[in-house]
């Protein structure tokens, strides 16, 4: 069965979750409401029957052969704008490390393709496989539609380009006030408290929700062009992938 043609009113917002992937989609010019959906892969979640015209998913995408003094470009680039959230941005390695699925070889391989030498933090690691999965299906044509995006550099855009100052976790866990900031500054974008408040698809936390929801906005200034790339003079990866998050 052939993919379905990308909709021309429907976008996404994907992050990922313990399930696999959540993703919230939204319908511009029409009055459907947001529809949240968890799928086991990125693949499903690109031919599903909603095909959204642009995907914007927390995830690194274009994947560099070697890391300088100053990191991946597009990382370098948000930082600075995030303030006390700066450090929700991991530091992404090359390519040959990022295909280790041992933890202790990836540090080798990342020590290997980086000046200075840099191993990498478990947070990071455990990205790897969703990283995966997508640079396995990426190809320049699919760029129309996927794009990656930060759902911290989201908020700082759609908060008048100022960092929400209240962290969403606390330990590695939800942390109620700001995931109401960010719920608050949500509603302001088209959705529903209701929508934002409830009990996510199984596999997915509240602030998987969130996020996805975040990206959902971006996904929907990507098709009406107020989006723009971090950073603007974007490079591209061995594979021919740009390297920017976009907000």
């Amino acid at each position: 069965m052939p993919d379905p043609a990308p909709s021309l009113h429907c976008v996404a917002g994907v992050d990922g979750c313990k399930a696999g992937w959540i993703a919230v989609f939204r319908w511009i010019g029409c009055d459907k409401a947001p529809e949240v959906r968890v799928f086991s892969s990125f693949a499903e979640l690109i031919t599903c029957e909603f095909a959204p015209r642009k995907i914007a998913v927390d995830m690194p995408i274009g994947l560099p052969d070697y890391i300088g003094q100053t990191g991946r470009g597009p990382e370098k680039a948000v930082r600075p704008l995030l303030g006390m959230r700066q450090s929700t941005v991991f530091s992404i390695p090359a390519r040959a490390a990022i295909y280790c699925e041992d933890y202790r070889e990836a540090c080798a391989a990342a020590l290997a393709h980086s000046a200075p030498p840099r191993k990498i933090s478990k947070q990071a690691f455990y990205l790897f496989p969703k990283i995966r999965q997508i640079d396995a299906l990426m190809t320049p044509e699919l760029e129309d539609r996927v794009y990656e995006v930060h759902p911290e550099v989201a908020f700082w855009r759609l908060n008048g380009q100022d960092p929400i100052a209240i962290p969403k976790k606390v330990n590695g866990s939800s942390y109620g006030p700001g995931q109401d900031a960010r719920r608050d500054l949500l509603v302001q974008f088209g959705y529903t408290a209701s929508f934002l408040d409830q009990k996510p698809p199984k596999g997915a936390a509240r602030d998987d929700l969130t996020d996805a929801a975040v990206n959902a906005v971006i996904a929907e200034r990507l098709l009406t062009g107020q989006a723009e790339p971090f950073p603007t003079d974007y490079r591209r990866g061995e594979r021919g992938l740009r390297m920017a998050i976009w907000a």
